[in-house]
Parts: structure tokens; C-alpha cells; sequence
């Protein structure tokens, strides 16, 4: 199974114009059958679209903003780090962010967000039915009213005291995707290293909306940005302008922090850990080019890299192929490999890199940042947010 998903992603990345030339002959073979299956991917969408236009579905609202974090392809578009990201911004102006998650592959995302939020007043929210994971967390928390002006969030922002009454109450709640509850403000992310892949609907191709989806968003952000050419972005930005010229765009990447050492996270070390080392890395996440990408920065000797599919759960026989492929780098090179990881691997995980001793194993963490582009910068893109949200109520979030 984890074959044929690696040949699937590879068809979906490759520009029809490329296959015959960059395609094994079982992959054109499959082609045929992947457009089936997006075709009937796309009528179940449209039903499914139809089906909330006549109200036959319904999208829940709640008494508080909500606030959607989307993408239109899968993996690798930064969604996890920008709920963080929105919700720290939160936390940093006095609201108690809801974050509402599915909790995919073993809910390494949750898991993250829970670990890097701890202690704050942030609440995480993991279920597939979000709309009655919502309604749990606000009949146990409360929520703030805005519409009371006794309860607004001038009022509530004017005490910083946690003593305040209102300081664990629910103010804003943060969607990680989903169709079931009302989006009052819609973030789209986009993956800068590979925007649209093959440009056809899955499993054809990584497209889980058309294009003009792009058209709902109040805002669109190019992740990844720092590794991307200047053309490359120019062009994501022209094609979402075509869909509407008055979506705002801003970039993100992420930029590493440092390393902790699995098994010990307590143990803090610098990136220059790796530095003139040989450095394997094990990934199961979206798109592991931008972290391989990454690693190189830092001055590695040599990089090696094993590749899973997204939320990919480790079994004793990956624990062998990664072994296996540590001996044969340090034969090759005299020296001890490093085995480094990602925080959502790690946290999908924790105890599968104890199975690699004596090799040392790395995790690499980093955090999302707003990269300047003609005037576009994290004030004004935090002040985008403040301004929409301060549309929905009387209040006003500094």
C-alpha cells in the first residue's frame, strides 16, 4: 500500500504534459482508473455542495467566530503551524482560542498543538464531528458573548489578570478544515513547492476543491515561500487573482528553532547539531521535500532520506528499513548517522526512534513565520484578522 501511494503522489505532481516522460509504465497504466475515481470523486462533491445549498445539510453556527484554516490540496500546506500561529495571536490579545481538529493518522497534529500550547488558555478539540466537539467544549467552558456589552472583548482585553472571569471563556474558535460548521473568516494555504500539482481533483491529482474555491477565501497564504523562486510565486499569485483580484496574499515559512533530543525532550541543542554530520531523515508528513529542503540548509556532510505517506504509522518493519539504511551510511562514510524528524512524526510516535540505538535520532523544531513582501508583513496580516473579526462583533481585539 505504501508503494502505490507513492506512485499516486507521483502522478499527481507531474503536469500532464511530463508523464510520458517522467511516468514508469504502471503508473500510465494507472491513470486510466485514478480519472474514474476523480470523476466520481467530483459528483460526490457537487452533491455534497448542493446538498447545503437546498439546507438539506445544514453547517452549524456557533455563538462564536469562527475562524477556518482550508487548503485545496493535500499535505504539506502549513495548516497545523498557522492554527498555532493564529491561536498564540489569540492567546497574545486575551481570547481563549477553541481549536477544533479531526485528529488524523493517530492524532500526531493534536498532539503537537496540545503539547505546544500547553498552559496556555488555548483548548484543542479532537473529533470528526466537529460541530458536537464544539458544543461539548462551550457548554464546559463557557463562552464569550460579544454581543453583550457587559461581556465584550474591550471589557474582557482591558483585564490581563488570568484572575479575570472571563479569561478561560471561549472567544474565537479555530477550524482546521471542515465542512460542518459556519466559517465566519476563511484562511486558504497553499503548498509554495508544489501549489496545484497536475491540476486534476484526487486521487488523480492532490486538487481536493477546484480552483475556484480559491474564490471563498478572505485570505490566501503561500507557505514554504522561503524555498520557492520568486517566479514560482508570481505565478500562485496570478492564478489566485484570477479567481478574485482582491484576496489578499501573504508568505510563510518555517523556520527552524532547534533540536530536542528523542527520548529526552528536555535536552535542548542547537541546529549546528548536525552541522558537518551525516543526517538521515525519516518522515510522514505531507510533503517532505520542504523538510528535506531544510536539513541541507544547516551544513550537513551528506543528507539521506526516507520517505512514508502522510500520518503514517511506523511498524517494526519500517524500524528495519530505517536500521538497515543507518548501517549502510555509516559504512559508507565512516561516521554514525544521525537519524532527525519532524515534531508531528515524533509526536504521531515518541518511542519508535528508541528502536534506533545506538544512533543518535534528532527532532526538528521550527515555528511558522510571516515573511515581508511589498507591504504585506505579520502586523498587517495580524491586523487583517483583527479587522475581519472585529466586522462580526461590536468589540475589538488588540
Amino acid at each position: 500500500m505504501e508503494k502505490l501511494r507513492r506512485l499516486v503522489i507521483q502522478i499527481a505532481s507531474t503536469p500532464p504534459s511530463q508523464r510520458f516522460s517522467a511516468l514508469s509504465p504502471l503508473q500510465l497504466s494507472l491513470i486510466p482508473l485514478l480519472s474514474i475515481a476523480s470523476s466520481i470523486y467530483n459528483l460526490a462533491l457537487l452533491i455534497r455542495h448542493r446538498l447545503y445549498y437546498l439546507g438539506i445539510f445544514h453547517k452549524r453556527r456557533l455563538p462564536v467566530p469562527v475562524l477556518s484554516v482550508g487548503n485545496l490540496t493535500w499535505g504539506g500546506n502549513g495548516k497545523t503551524p498557522m492554527v498555532e500561529f493564529v491561536a498564540r495571536w489569540l492567546i497574545d490579545s486575551g481570547i481563549s482560542p477553541l481549536i477544533l481538529t479531526r485528529g488524523y493518522g493517530g492524532g500526531d497534529e493534536a498532539k503537537m498543538l496540545q503539547r505546544h500550547l500547553h498552559g496556555t488558555s488555548a483548548k484543542v478539540g479532537v473529533g470528526a464531528n466537529r460541530a458536537a466537539t464544539a458544543a461539548s467544549f462551550l457548554e464546559r467552558h463557557g463562552y464569550l458573548n460579544f454581543s453583550d456589552s457587559t461581556c465584550s472583548t474591550k471589557a474582557f482585553l482591558s483585564k490581563k489578570a488570568r484572575t479575570d472571569s472571563f479569561s478561560d471563556k471561549i472567544g474565537v474558535a479555530i477550524l482546521d478544515d471542515g465542512m460542518q460548521l459556519w466559517r465566519d473568516l476563511e484562511i486558504i494555504m497553499v503548498n509554495g513547492m508544489m501549489p496545484w500539482g497536475n491540476l486534476e481533483l484526487i486521487p488523480l491529482g492532490p486538487l481536493r476543491e477546484p480552483l475556484a474555491a480559491l474564490g471563498r477565501a478572505d485570505v490566501v497564504v503561500i507557505h514554504h515561500a522561503d524555498l520557492v523562486a520568486e517566479q514560482n510565486i508570481e505565478a500562485i499569485e496570478s492564478t489566485v487573482w484570477k479567481v478574485s483580484d482582491s484576496i489578499p496574499i501573504f508568505l510563510t515559512q518555517m523556520a527552524p528553532s532547534y533540536f530536542l533530543k528523542a527520548g529526552n525532550t528536555s535536552c535542548v541543542l542547537s541546529l549546528r547539531a548536525i552541522y558537518d554530520m551525516i543526517v538521515l531523515c525519516v518522515s510522514a508528513i505531507g510533503f517532505p521535500e520542504s523538510f528535506v529542503q531544510t536539513i541541507l540548509k544547516m551544513g550537513p556532510k551528506h543528507v539521506d532520506r526516507l520517505d512514508f505517506s502522510d500520518h503514517h504509522l511506523f511498524q517494526a518493519k519500517d524500524i528495519t528499513i530505517i536500521r538497515r539504511r543507518l548501517k549502510e551510511l555509516e559504512s559508507a562514510y565512516g561516521m554514525q548517522p544521525i537519524v532527525v524528524v519532524t515534531e508531528k512524526d515524533y509526536d504521531r510516535a515518541p518511542d519508535v526512534l528508541n528502536h534506533v540505538n545506538p544512533y543518535q535520532a534528532l527532532v526538528l523544531c521550527s515555528s511558522m513565520q510571516i515573511l515581508p513582501r511589498e507591504g504585506r508583513t505579520e502586523d498587517n496580516f495580524k491586523k487583517f484578522l483583527r479587522e475581519r473579526l472585529k466586522s462580526l462583533s461590536d468589540s475589538k481585539i488588540t
